[in-house]
């Protein structure tokens, strides 16, 4: 499934074009996106792939397309504070910017199938915490990742406020995955080649809702010899956060909300007549929103079923008038680039930077840096 939205170069390139096409619809859903390079999740080599709207698979490892996870994201109706489980883990792509929402008082748990694939997906988490620069811009759920079958979850396990199922779902399995779900709840899950939202009105009342015409690979059935129970899924333990942790989230929380102000600004360098350079931070104009140059025809498939629409295309007049527009605003950011003598340089992290001046033991700092490396 896929191939609903034309192309990108790169991760923000892809989400315009997600928000064009209405896939993405909320602020908080489209910030998520953009701190989660889709590019980071692939393999080396096949990274050229990240940006297009298909799915991607490579041994265990998989990705569902962007307008897929856009619409996951959306109908779930993520809000700080909440559980949320995973079935179907994967990679922990959505299941990161599901973090990036709900925050650090929420649950964030999966299970996966794969082995191979959770050690991946834990690799991948590590990566994000200690070396990108977007997750010193939010508060952050963890991801918390354990191998399974998803429908061999204990009995008495917790239910959960959001849950997403990334595999299709056969419909005598539907009232399994329900008993999973908080009362006020939302289950978000693929069956009958339908992805469905399901919400929990009461203890026996449910409002279901057709979202997107999808097709998605079955679960894997529990394998079981014969004369054998399979060993029940324990998912993680509601864990409290210890006193350090707490003071570690509301410190950064306070050190964020300073250096608010000063967040889209950069270090400026001026050049004076005698070749001198005069360090000064200086406010940025708010970036341009990119527009894409348009140099040739693209016809853009919608996939529906088992049939393929084709979306309208622009006539030959509306294309020529749109690409002399959008000339026009390229001229303008190019006298925008034109800052003669002043050279700026790469924007710090403020957070960052914050932490490491103040007067705290270094290993405190660390702590607070959550050990990051970069």
């Amino acid at each position: 499934m896929g191939g609903a939205v034309s192309a990108g170069e790169d991760n923000d390139d892809l989400i315009d074009n997600l928000k064009e096409a209405q896939y993405i619809r909320t602020e908080k859903v489209e910030q998520a996106f953009r701190a989660i390079d889709r590019g980071d999740y692939y393999l080396d080599g096949y990274r050229d792939s990240a940006y297009k709207d298909l799915a991607w698979k490579h041994g265990n490892i998989h990705l569902s397309a962007p307008c897929i996870y856009s619409e996951v994201m959306e109908a779930l109706k993520l809000q700080p504070g909440l559980s949320f489980l995973n079935l179907g883990s994967g990679t922990g792509y959505l299941s990161t910017m599901v973090g990036l929402i709900v925050g650090p008082f929420g649950v964030n748990h999966g299970v996966e199938l794969h082995k191979d694939v959770v050690e991946y997906a834990r690799e991948k988490l590590d990566d994000f915490i200690k070396n990108s620069d977007s997750f010193d811009k939010f508060e952050f759920c963890e991801p918390v990742f354990v191998v399974g079958n998803c429908l061999e979850i204990s009995p008495d396990s917790h239910q959960y406020d959001r849950i997403y199922c990334g595999a299709g779902v056969q419909k005598d399995h539907e009232n399994y995955m329900k008993v999973l779900l908080k009362i006020g709840g939302i289950l978000v899950m693929p069956i009958e080649d339908q992805l469905t939202q399901i919400t929990r009105t009461g203890q026996c009342t449910w409002d279901s809702k057709n979202i997107l015409a999808v097709s998605f690979a079955p679960l894997a059935q529990p394998s079981v010899a014969d004369g054998e129970n399979p060993d029940a899924v324990q998912l993680p333990q509601l864990a409290v956060r210890g006193l350090q942790d707490l003071s570690r989230v509301y410190i950064r929380r306070t050190l964020r909300n300073l250096t608010a102000a000063i967040a889209g600004g950069a270090v400026v360098v001026v050049v004076d007549d005698g070749g001198q350079a005069k360090g000064a931070v200086q406010r940025l104009p708010q970036k341009r929103k990119r527009r894409r140059c348009r140099r040739r025809r693209i016809n853009t498939y919608v996939f529906v079923g088992n049939q393929l629409i084709p979306q309208m295309v622009e006539s030959e007049e509306e294309e020529q008038q749109l690409s002399e527009k959008e000339e026009h605003v390229e001229v303008e950011e190019a006298e925008d680039r034109d800052i003669g003598d002043i050279e700026v340089l790469k924007q710090v992290n403020v957070l960052r930077e914050q932490i490491t001046t103040l007067p705290l033991p270094e290993s405190l700092k660390a702590y607070l840096l959550y050990y990051r490396e970069k």
